[in-house]
């Protein structure tokens, strides 16, 4: 399955990785965008692997989004095939011009169009229920989009996109994976014993069903969170704009996208469901009947995943382990 930081989890940096110096920023205008200059640069904080900037130039006359890749050089030819691929079905925001080898002393990066709306957490935010529920519907609809596409085995994807390494090795992979998570010394001093045991116990339980998941190849975005949503209202209606951050994406099992989108989806003040998974399902979108329990024992893999990470605020760590005792125990997660 995918692994990486929850989407929604409050974690994210107050300024953008790096800063543009002007003769590197004129020389990648020059580049992408020959003749043009720029008139103003505006960063997005957001993010926690790359660097993105906004850059309003004089042609041409819309913002394009700079976006540059500081943790894995190959992540921006990958991105640019991924939006290549799924243009033409998927909301996506354009590529315009990539250096997927970057400049001497700059690292790869792409130019993007910039796509205007919000985010789909912000709408939420907002509580205003029938914008959300149009949201939410379109979101479904976009992620089977997503599923349409298929890939010989499942694996990482790699540029081209190419299927790589396998997710998970060894027998029982994903209980095998959590264990391995659950010996890291930073997930131990975090979550309590009993929790471990239990988080265990519960794998193993249903490592036959998980298996069932292990040979699925669909296209997988690997963290189809709120924030990496843009929505906006056309025509009356609040619909995808754009999917964002296809860095993580995967070959594997489509229930992994929808744990993530639904992690924080509540019973008692629902409202992205069942207006999401409804659409999912009539754009052919296909639910096991038992595809809740599924979708949340996946995402324990990620949960689990993410506390084995070096730094990680406090407010994150409570956030993250009361949402596995939660899937453990059976129960919604108690979180403001």
């Amino acid at each position: 399955m995918p692994l990486g930081a929850p989407g929604e989890a409050r974690w994210c940096r107050p300024a953008p990785r790096r800063t543009l110096p002007a003769p590197a920023l004129d020389r990648i205008v020059h580049t992408a965008f020959p003749g043009a200059r720029v008139l103003a640069i505006e960063p997005f904080p957001d993010g926690l692997r790359n660097a993105n900037f906004k850059l309003h130039l004089n042609s041409p006359q819309e913002p394009v989004v700079l976006r540059i890749y500081e943790h894995d050089r190959s992540l921006c030819q990958k991105e640019v095939d991924l939006i290549r691929l799924v243009g033409g079905s998927v909301p996506v925001a354009e590529a315009i011009h990539a250096e997927p080898r970057g400049f001497e002393d700059l690292p790869p990066f792409l130019g993007m169009r910039y796509v205007e709306g919000i985010s789909f957490r912000e709408l939420k935010r907002s509580g205003d229920r029938e914008a959300v529920a149009q949201a939410a519907t379109s979101a479904g609809e976009t992620l089977a989009a997503i599923g349409r596409f298929h890939f010989p085995r499942a694996g990482w994807l790699a540029p081209g996109p190419a299927v790589g390494a396998p997710l998970l090795a060894g027998a029982d992979p994903m209980p095998g994976f959590v264990d391995l998570c659950l010996a890291s010394l930073n997930l131990q001093r975090r979550m309590p014993s009993d929790l471990r045991d239990g988080t265990q116990a519960l794998l193993w339980l249903n490592a036959r069903q998980l298996a069932g998941l292990e040979d699925q190849a669909y296209l997988v975005h690997g963290d189809f969170n709120k924030r990496n949503l843009l929505v906006r209202r056309t025509g009356g209606k609040w619909s995808v704009a754009a999917v964002l951050d296809w860095e993580f994406a995967v070959a594997g099992s489509y229930l992994a996208d929808l744990a993530t989108f639904l992690r924080y989806e509540r019973t008692a003040r629902t409202m992205v469901e069942p207006h999401f998974s409804s659409a999912f399902r009539r754009a052919g979108g296909p639910l096991p009947e038992d595809w809740q329990r599924l979708t949340r024992l996946l995402d324990l893999l990620a949960l689990c995943e993410s506390l084995t990470h070096d730094e990680l605020p406090e407010a994150v760590v409570l956030e993250l382990v009361e949402l596995v005792r939660a899937t453990v125990e059976n129960r919604e997660p108690q979180l403001a």
